[in-house]
């Protein structure tokens, strides 16, 4: 499977089948995902390692190990870490199409359209 590194961290696709994606995702301290959505897929983000806030719309929390966040397709979303770890969270996608391009970016610090 791919592995693609991101100026947030990296993400390695762990199985891609029909109609779902696993991903394991590394946010670096500091890292911060763009607020975005997705016309096309749902996620379910867990933790596995450190602590992570998530946006879900218009909702912030904080999640660590064993917590999760589902984010409904066309939802806006964000993932950031704050802290001094690394964060580590398995992402399941869902739709009829997973790529890379189903993403609407709102807010960006790296500057990416």
């Amino acid at each position: 499977m791919s592995s693609e590194t991101r100026p947030w961290g990296a993400f390695h696709v762990l199985d891609e089948q029909p109609g779902f994606k696993v991903k394991r995702i590394t946010v670096k301290p500091g890292g911060r995902l763009s607020l975005q959505s997705h016309k096309h897929r749902a996620e379910h983000w867990t933790v596995v390692e450190g602590i992570a806030t998530v946006t879900v719309g218009e909702t912030v929390t904080t999640l660590t190990r064993a917590q999760s966040a589902d984010i409904p397709k066309g939802t806006i979303h964000r993932l950031e870490n704050h802290h001094s770890e690394t964060v580590e969270l398995i992402e399941v996608q869902f739709g009829d199409y997973l790529g890379e391009d189903d993403i609407t970016r709102y807010d960006d610090i790296y500057n990416r359209t």
